[in-house]
């Protein structure tokens, strides 16, 4: 995988971007993932918890 990041073409990296409604989906993907990862980690954290002890 290093030798993709070596290979990449920093003068194109702007036009690689999507644009338009592309990356506004893009960005709404991400947001949802971001978000999902966040509960996922949150409640590792709250089952890992001994503090739920009754």
């Amino acid at each position: 995988m290093s030798d993709n990041v070596e290979n990449i073409d920093d003068s194109n990296y702007d036009n690689d971007l999507a644009t338009g409604e592309k990356a506004e989906k893009n960005s709404k993907v991400r947001k949802r993932i971001d978000d999902l990862m966040e509960k996922k980690r949150l409640k590792e954290l709250l089952d890992d918890s001994d503090d739920w002890d009754l």
